[in-house]
């Protein structure tokens, strides 16, 4: 596992409500475990609705099940944004968040450029590996990782199983609750 991987839902764990269909953009990953975002599962909230300091209007994502009280993002204009980490050519996590602030009140990055996530997705050191073997995860290594987190579409884990085909493309087509199928 390396960071800028990407994660697809495999169908079978669909009654995890949090993971359910999710695109996770692997973001870090260490000796201590694996930080990513959930790329494709909009909140109700916007940046105007928890940062007063905003001017301009900002969607927020559910990143994960960790730490949902804090706001992290991805971008991809480092040389705007001091004391990013990189997390793979063109794609960005973090950085000083004062002079963030400062660029979206100017108007000088645009939707196309950044990402918010509530909270983020965690792995201690061998649960993620642990999890790709039991088939809970598609790992996939070769996704377009610089344009995938910044797509409006959030059909993006539909597409993907359509693309495998085979079994999944059963999955890619039926309810998000079989039951009401």
């Amino acid at each position: 596992m390396k960071k800028g991987y990407v994660l697809f839902a495999e169908p079978t764990i669909q009654h995890d409500l949090t993971f359910n269909r999710s695109v996770i953009l692997i973001a870090e990953q260490n000796e201590s475990g694996t930080v990513g975002f959930i790329i494709n599962k909009k909140s109700d909230y916007s940046t105007v609705d928890l940062l007063p300091e905003f001017n301009i209007n900002f969607p927020i994502y559910n990143g994960g099940p960790v730490e949902k009280e804090n706001l992290y993002f991805i971008h991809k204009i480092p040389s705007l944004i001091k004391n990013s980490i990189k997390i793979k050519d063109n794609l960005y996590w973090g950085g000083n968040f004062d002079i963030l602030v400062e660029l979206i009140n100017e108007n000088k990055i645009k939707k196309n450029e950044i990402k918010f996530f509530l909270g983020y997705s965690g792995w201690e050191k061998e649960q993620l590996n642990n999890e790709i073997e039991n088939k809970s995860w598609i790992l996939a290594k070769n996704e377009n990782v610089e344009k995938l987190p910044f797509q409006e579409k959030i059909s993006i884990w539909k597409d993907k199983l359509e693309k495998i085909g085979g079994k999944y493309l059963l999955w890619s087509n039926s309810p998000e609750n079989p039951q009401h199928n």
